[in-house]
């Protein structure tokens, strides 16, 4: 007897000295891990990885950036049945407990000692705050011992309600979905507020397996979640039996939602992105950066379409080129076949098919998403067959002349009607810009950014041809020229510096004009004319003057070609230097990011682009306004240029922008040599507009700038033009409109029948009159093309 008291007295001491060793353990272990601990405070001000996200002038998304997506919410604009069904089913006693559920763990633990598996219940939503926000996912017992000492740190220094922002902005919810927030819109493509009870019980199951029973990948599961969430707000009674019954039955619905892209503007995007990650490093895509962009949305979507549609039609007139492919179908099901076309990607609407069957004047087929569709010969028989040098064949009049059964080609629906299409291989650029301030409105740099990430609007460096005249022009006039001055429209023999042989230029008609006015060589784009008008003003001051422009010296030419725009330039730097015409003189800078703000909403960055200001500037000046534009060339220059423009439009090579009926337009065609490039730079005193053309590995476009530029442009202002008034710059002081002989450019005879009126400096107005019975020239449509 007394030897087992003996042994259970020592047992006793042993078990209390071992309590006692451990307990100072432990304390020591506390109080060595709490002086380590981080500062919670840091919770309060936290910055989650959030994307960045570029939007339109006016808040359009039109592209977003980053690994996680989540769109961060205040615990206000959290719908209280989320929180209800997350805590019935993650940690019921959140508002009881204080960071740490002893009970909880105590469950858990002798579960696990029991059956040897972990056991749900563990870990508060606290305790995951703490291990989320500040330490590894290490499983080691320092780590769980760290986590509850911060868990009991984080509930006392931070309300219930912020610990509850800060879990459900931070958790990881599958699909690349980080907080409730991003979770509503990349299942359901909805808000937060706008979920219904069986929406918010599936996102409220997300957190115990989220990236192997989402709705997405395992949907069975994910019900099953779903459903235990509501039997359990049924338990709590947060909900009636007829809400749970009338939740329990709801499909499942999630689906994918990508970032909802308002207007598509993929080169935009992408100037902004590497802009961003240039000054901001890897830090560009999750601080949650706002970038507001200068890109006016109507005039984006329009610009799309514009340069879409006007490539397609382009394509269409030189025929077709034939199917992309050519499979055995025979004895393939269509799953095969569908498998088999996502080889092929869509662009811009054209949608890759296989050809199933063809009749006499139809063929039926399978698009890639294994939709039937069945091509009538309206929608085909514009296919004649493309030759050489732009020619083509002759005109179908069965389907099997186009098409065989087993083609891989590409298909169009157009108001429930399927037409057969192709991919352009040409390409083009658009540029819309706010001349008074340099404001990029809107701007495409190709046919479709997955099928060419080289942005031609920018990138691209070609010859602009005779749209560059302008430049060339306005020098004259500030060396003495008038509009009215007679220059020979006559054959030159050249020995240009920057030509290996004689260079003979001419006019692309073949003929030739004698003396003609200068505004009228511009209108008839009359390249002798410019050529000697060039000759005359001397090289090195016709440089030194383009330069003002925004034409950078070193890349302008130094012979006579540049009267006819043998210099590369993007269509960036020739938008940039017609906005001089149609402000009055000034020239701007371009510029696309308004703003940018941080995920809170504060502005961390503004432009401030230098303005044009007609008058009372100094009067108006702020110390936080921007700066004036700097004059680069008169404005009696700039009106006088501008009227010779407006004739380009009025009865010139741009003449069918007429359609516009409009007065206040202005601008010039550029077709170089062999039709390689087209251009159209045109504006109104508010919008200055520039269309390129051409292939990227240069050779003939077969067609004027008239013809393919030319009603890009006129389809973009078509839509642009309608929110902006008609008006002019004012006519400068010294500037008088005098009635001329279009002859001779002197001063027309009392009631001369075919006077025209011409715009003059005061001092340059002609002393003298024509002539009599001098007739003007008539010049045929033709004659109104250029070859540079």
């Amino acid at each position: 007897m007394k030897k087992a008291i003996y042994f259970w007295r020592k047992g006793l001491w042993t078990l209390l000295s071992l309590f006692f060793l451990i307990t100072i353990g432990i304390s020591f272990l506390y109080l060595y891990l709490a002086s380590q601990l981080p500062d919670v405070e840091s919770l309060n001000t936290v910055h989650l990885q959030v994307p960045l996200r570029i939007y339109t002038q006016d808040g359009k998304l039109i592209q977003e950036y980053g690994e996680k997506k989540r769109i961060p919410v205040t615990y206000e604009e959290i719908p209280k049945m989320l929180i209800y069904a997350l805590l019935a089913t993650e940690d019921q006693r959140f508002f009881e407990h204080s960071g740490v559920d002893i009970f909880g763990l105590g469950r858990a633990t002798l579960k696990m000692l029991k059956t040897g598996t972990k056991a749900e219940g563990g870990s508060t939503i606290t305790m995951q705050v703490a291990r989320n926000f500040f330490l590894s996912r290490k499983k080691t017992f320092l780590r769980k011992f760290n986590e509850i000492l911060l868990a009991i740190k984080i509930d006392r220094e931070l309300s219930k309600e912020k610990i509850l922002e800060l879990y459900l902005n931070k958790i990881y919810l599958g699909n690349r979905a980080y907080g409730v927030g991003a979770a509503a819109n990349v299942y359901y493509g909805k808000s937060l507020k706008d979920l219904n009870l069986a929406e918010l019980a599936m996102i409220a199951g997300l957190p115990q397996a989220p990236s192997t029973q989402n709705p997405i990948v395992n949907p069975a599961a994910a019900r099953k979640r779903r459903d235990h969430v509501l039997e359990r707000l049924f338990e709590e009674k947060y909900i009636t039996e007829e809400q749970y019954k009338e939740a329990l039955n709801q499909p499942i619905t999630a689906k994918y939602h990508g970032a909802k892209v308002e207007v598509p503007a993929p080169y935009v995007a992408e100037m902004i992105r590497q802009s961003l990650y240039n000054h901001f490093g890897p830090a560009a895509y999750t601080k949650g950066y706002n970038v507001y962009t200068t890109i006016k949305a109507p005039y984006q979507l329009t610009a799309n379409q514009a340069v879409a549609e006007n490539l397609l039609s382009y394509d269409r007139r030189h025929g077709y080129r034939g199917p992309v492919s050519n499979i055995d179908i025979q004895g393939k099901p269509k799953e095969s076949l569908n498998r088999y076309l996502l080889n092929y990607p869509a662009f811009n609407g054209l949608e890759p098919a296989i050809i199933l069957n063809i009749d006499n004047q139809e063929a039926q087929g399978l698009t890639r998403f294994n939709e039937d569709f069945n091509l009538k010969w309206s929608g085909m028989s514009w296919a004649r067959p493309a030759l050489r040098k732009g020619w083509v064949g002759r005109q179908p009049t069965y389907a099997k002349q186009i098409l065989k059964v087993g083609d891989i080609v590409y298909v169009r629906k157009q108001q429930d009607e399927w037409f057969l299409s192709q991919i352009p291989e040409i390409e083009a650029a658009l540029i819309a810009l706010n001349p008074n301030d340099g404001a990029l409105l809107a701007l495409v740099g190709g046919f479709n950014f997955d099928k060419s990430k080289f942005n031609r609007a920018t990138q691209s460096n070609r010859q602009p041809g005779s749209s560059f005249k302008p430049f060339i022009y306005a020098a004259a006039l500030d060396k003495g020229y008038t509009l009215a001055t007679l220059v020979n429209d006559a054959p030159i023999v050249v020995e240009d510096p920057s030509q290996p042989d004689l260079w003979r230029p001419r006019n692309d008609t073949l003929t030739f004009n004698g003396p003609t006015r200068l505004k009228e060589a511009l209108v008839r784009s009359r390249n002798m004319v410019s050529i000697r008008v060039l000759d005359d003003l001397g090289l090195n001051y016709a440089i030194n003057y383009v330069s003002r422009f925004g034409f950078h010296k070193e890349n302008l030419p130094r012979g006579l070609s540049l009267a006819l725009g043998s210099l590369s330039v993007s269509p960036m730097e020739l938008t940039t230097a017609y906005a001089v015409f149609a402000n009055g003189g000034y020239k701007i800078e371009p510029y696309l990011i308004d703003h940018i703000t941080d995920n809170e909403g504060e502005v961390l960055l503004q432009a401030k682009p230098a303005k044009v200001c007609q008058q009372d500037c100094e009067q108006n000046a702020t110390p936080d306004s921007s700066s004036q534009a700097p004059r680069v060339i008169p404005a009696d220059t700039a009106f006088l240029m501008t009227s010779a423009l407006k004739g380009v439009v009025q009865h010139g090579t741009a003449h069918a922008a007429n359609i516009l009926d409009r007065q206040d337009l202005a601008g010039k065609t550029g077709t170089t040599n062999d039709q390689v490039d087209a251009w159209f730079a045109g504006f109104t005193p508010d919008l200055v507009v520039t269309t390129w053309v051409g292939y990227d590995a240069p050779h003939s476009l077969h067609e004027y700038a008239a013809s393919i530029a030319l009603p890009m442009w006129i389809d973009f202002m078509k839509v642009a033009l309608q929110d902006i008034p008609e008006r002019a710059l004012p006519q400068p002081k010294n500037i008088v409109a005098v009635r001329i002989d279009p002859q001779t450019g002197l001063l027309a005879k009392q009631n001369q029948d075919n006077s025209i009126v011409e715009y003059f400096r005061e001092q340059d107005v002609p002393n003298e009159e024509g002539p009599a019975n001098t007739s003007s020239f008539a010049t045929s449509q033709e004659e109104q093309k250029e070859v540079f």
